[in-house]
């Protein structure tokens, strides 16, 4: 298995059940479950010095969606043009998540996993079957829709692991 497979699997091992179309909704529900429950200055936290806060992580949960998405679209469209990488740490970096209101980051949250939803929904599977080209690693339209469950369940673990315990 090369590293980037591994990479992937990590991902794909957080899906807890084998429909992972559900699990889009269920991840998005958890999501929106554990984030209502915050007050804005609990959403400021971080759990050590140079992790993000809350608010940081809730707004990657969008970017890295949104990226998804994209990948998602050109593979299944048959695009076969070549996507770059993204890199999370400049995009939070960039993001002035902390200067908004939690309110805002939830709602921004909530329509992106919708998109994600009808986009995926809408697609028939010989075109989930896709592949395409990201940041030079081959792989299909579904694996990335995938991807997107495995991410917000790998934060979600994150979040009940080591940010909520120190909000007690």
């Amino acid at each position: 298995m090369s590293d980037f497979q591994k990479y992937i699997q990590r991902y794909l091992d957080q899906i807890p059940s084998g429909s992972w179309i559900e699990e889009l909704k269920k991840s998005g529900e958890k999501t929106i479950a554990v984030y209502s429950d915050l007050t804005e200055g609990q959403s400021l936290f971080a759990y050590a010095d140079g992790k993000w806060t809350l608010k940081e992580l809730l707004l990657h949960l969008s970017d890295t969606e949104r990226v998804f998405q994209y990948r998602l679209l050109v593979f299944a469209r048959g695009d076969k043009a070549a996507l770059p990488g993204f890199d999370e740490e400049e995009y939070a970096a960039h993001s002035f998540a902390n200067k908004r209101s939690l309110e805002s980051l939830l709602e921004e949250y909530k329509t992106v996993r919708k998109s994600s939803q009808i986009l995926i929904e809408s697609l028939e599977p010989s075109a989930m079957k896709n592949i395409g080209t990201a940041n030079g690693n081959e792989l299909t339209a579904e694996t990335v829709g995938k991807l997107i469950v495995g991410h917000n369940y790998h934060h979600l673990n994150i979040i009940q692991e080591r940010y909520l315990p120190g909000l007690k």
